[in-house]
């Protein structure tokens, strides 16, 4: 069976990690792989929206240990880094697309900030988050050092990253840590709901909003005005704003290209 599943329909990709077995934990194979995947969504016009979710219990365990402790397998840490989850996390930030984060089960290590790393992220009302570096003695990576203080405070980050405590999807939506929780009953039908109508909203627009919202982390205030601007004339000139004014006078609801 493949490491990573997609399925592209009505404008949105479902990526989906797929080593159930092992609550979904990354070996190099699947990181490569989801590297691919998001490559190929980048790149096709058919995609407006992405959903990035797992198979079975889980989200995402994070790296698979029986990979870093094989003296045959291990790729070792640098590599692991610089070579599996740095990309990965790079992609994200940079495909002008909006990505959903469906988290299925718990979130765990390189898994829970490879989740809050997305664009918009929901979870399932018995999922979890755990920052479980420190109880194996390392320290957060896939930019949890970055999104997290920034999510819900430097004390409270601060505090889950030390302790390795466990974070309940109602938690979590509480703590500003993601956006909304489901009800198990009804989340696939939510996200499936969420990802077609982000689908149908104007993608250029939303790409360029995603890249202001990527600079506002290291501009100042000088800097992201004048971007706004910049990206304010972008906006204007596409397909999608035209059409947007006028549904807005003719009364009528607009069908964006997402050009």
């Amino acid at each position: 069976m493949p490491l990573i599943e997609l399925q592209i329909e009505n404008g949105v990709a479902r990526v989906t990690l797929n080593r159930p077995e092992t609550f979904n934990s990354f070996n190099r194979e699947m990181a490569l792989l989801l590297q691919q995947t998001l490559d190929h969504c980048n790149t096709n016009d058919e995609v407006r929206a992405i959903i990035l979710t797992g198979n079975g219990k889980a989200f995402c365990a994070g790296q698979d240990l029986n990979e870093v402790t094989s003296p045959e397998l291990n790729p070792g840490f640098r590599k692991i880094l610089e070579e599996h989850y740095n990309p990965i996390i790079e992609r994200i930030r940079s495909i002008e697309k909006p990505i959903i984060t469906a988290v299925n089960g718990v979130a765990a290590g390189a898994g829970a900030n490879i989740a809050l790393a997305c664009d918009i992220v929901v979870a399932v009302e018995n999922a979890s988050f755990i920052q479980a570096f420190s109880k194996i003695g390392l320290i957060p990576d896939s930019a949890g050092t970055f999104f997290l203080p920034r999510l819900i405070g430097f004390q409270k980050a601060s505090a889950l990253m030390m302790l390795g405590d466990k974070v309940s999807a109602s938690e979590a939506e509480q703590l500003g840590m993601i956006y909304k929780m489901f009800s198990v009953e009804n989340f696939e039908e939510e996200v499936a709901k969420l990802a077609s109508k982000i689908a149908k909203m104007p993608t250029k627009a939303l790409g360029l909003t995603k890249r202001l919202l990527n600079q506002s982390m290291v501009n100042n205030l000088d800097q992201q005005l004048g971007m706004e601007s910049d990206l304010q004339i972008e906006s204007a000139e596409s397909e999608d704003y035209a059409e947007g004014v006028n549904a807005f006078i003719e009364k009528r609801k607009p069908v964006f290209k997402g050009r």
